[in-house]
């Protein structure tokens, strides 16, 4: 009899433990759930969260196109903006390994038709961390090669252009091989042509959508913020760079390292380091990578958190004309996931 009870006892207690278990994990998935739920301006998107390339939690909310009425599902497309510096980065990046770029090398060796006298100071360096000092291509630069930071696209266009010198083929081709040897097949470089399963982007004044009319992706941008991907590719994506699957250990160092620090408000009111096409956050109670996007209607958020293998990609085809609002609902799913137990296992 004794030996019953004591088994019983011993299962219950097993059975509240795995209970009280699964709550820890599900309490962010429900904090997320009413936030998408909830939230003013409504969010209209995709959330993945994802650990050593399992998704954990994903959720999709509102439409691909308002006037269909096409709902957004997780393979919908993104225009991902910003987020394709970091590629651009990588395939510079990989081209270096092969000892066809050097780092230090000033921009004119790989860009031999600029005539400005600067593109022989301006380092390849300078311009994966926008340090360049580069406003304009008929313009003096505005403040010395590596002396200040200044974000931008230009500096990722003339990125694109390297990396299509070193190897002589189209940004194109040469990121779509990637993606391909990745398995990220809905992901590519933007075309009229490839919509695929493209979401419209809106800008949002209001409660007023206004559909974007032109992309203003073109070839020439494409390294600045030319790709158009999903939630789960870019999953597949971190899984792989922060895993040593793209880079040798070295090279990804080198991304990661930084010798600038910038200021951006998603990602707190201190400077953080700024390395390669990404950010390196450090000031906040979790370490974590990322960068975010915005622009075409669209916004996007790609975060990596290394001492718990966790993804948290964020990908909505709406940007507010309010910039006190842009990525308002990222930085709480942020916040919900800096504060769940995922990020604070001991």
């Amino acid at each position: 009899m004794a030996f019953k009870i004591t088994f019983l006892l011993t299962f219950c207690f097993i059975l509240t433990s795995c209970g009280t278990s699964a709550q820890k994990q599900d309490k962010y998935a429900l904090q997320i759930d009413s936030l998408l739920q909830n939230t003013q301006p409504v969010f209209n998107g995709v959330v993945l969260i994802s650990q050593n390339g399992k998704t954990l939690y994903t959720k999709t909310k509102g439409f691909a196109n308002f006037e269909t009425k096409k709902p957004i599902k997780p393979d919908t497309q993104f225009e991902i903006m910003s987020n394709s510096k970091l590629i651009a980065a990588i395939l510079l990046l990989l081209e270096v390994e092969k000892g066809k770029v050097n780092l230090n090398a000033p921009i004119k060796k790989y860009l031999p038709e600029l005539t400005q006298t600067w593109a022989d100071s301006v380092t390849v360096h300078n311009l994966l961390n926008h340090t360049h000092g580069i406003v304009d291509l008929q313009k003096p630069l505005v403040f010395k090669p590596g002396s200040d930071y200044k974000y931008g696209n230009l500096s990722f266009n003339l990125v694109g252009k390297i990396v299509e010198f070193s190897t002589k083929k189209s940004y194109a081709e040469v990121s779509g091989a990637l993606f391909k040897k990745l398995k990220m097949n809905h992901t590519y470089c933007y075309s009229k042509n490839k919509a695929q399963n493209l979401a419209t982007g809106y800008f949002v004044n209001k409660n007023e959508m206004q559909p974007k009319n032109e992309s203003q992706i073109n070839p020439e941008s494409f390294g600045a913020d030319g790709i158009i991907s999903t939630a789960s590719d870019l999953a597949i994506w971190n899984n792989n760079l922060h895993k040593g699957k793209i880079l040798k250990p070295e090279t990804y160092q080198l991304m990661i390292q930084y010798s600038i620090l910038s200021q951006h408000n998603f990602f707190g009111k201190e400077k953080e380091g700024y390395g390669y096409g990404i950010r390196i956050i450090e000031k906040e109670p979790v370490k974590y990578l990322g960068h975010t996007g915005l622009g075409d209607g669209f916004s996007s958020v790609n975060l990596y958190f290394p001492e718990s293998d966790i993804s948290l990609i964020v990908l909505e085809n709406q940007m507010n004309d309010d910039s006190d609002l842009f990525y308002i609902s990222e930085f709480k799913i942020k916040n919900i996931l800096m504060q769940s137990d995922l990020l604070h296992k001991k």
